[in-house]
């Protein structure tokens, strides 16, 4: 096993190790999303998202799998950013993770703020 592989190996397995209370909660992803922004979104607070693909994408998946599996990511990333993701996956720490990309759609209504309307000040007639 290369260096690198062994690292990759550990990393996951302390990943897993780190969140055992999760492990029933399939399809939770675990993380905190900030409205707005582009990563990852922690699904637990909205409904079932509608997917860009049923299937998940894996880059550098481990050859050697840990006892348990990494749960899945579900990810809000630019178009450009899921046609390449193996370009982008290190920048949102999602390599070697299925990744689940959510529709825009979806995460506007669901996940992204509604605008505020800027606050208006009443008119004052002139006296």
């Amino acid at each position: 096993m290369s260096k690198a592989s062994a690292a990759m190996f550990t990393a996951l397995a302390l990943a897993g190790a780190s969140v055992p209370g999760l492990a029933a909660d399939v399809g939770v992803s675990i993380g905190i999303s900030q409205p707005g922004v582009y990563g990852r979104i922690d699904i637990g607070r909205f409904p079932p998202p509608v997917l860009v693909a049923p299937q998940p994408v894996w880059v550098a998946a481990p050859r050697v799998r840990p006892p348990h599996a990494p749960e899945p990511v579900y990810m809000w990333v630019p178009p450009g950013h899921r046609k390449h993701w193996h370009k982008h996956c290190a920048k949102y720490g999602a390599c070697g993770a299925p990744v689940y990309f959510v529709e825009d759609r979806w995460y506007h209504q669901h996940v992204a703020p509604a605008p505020v309307p800027p606050h208006r000040h009443p008119q004052h007639p002139h006296r």
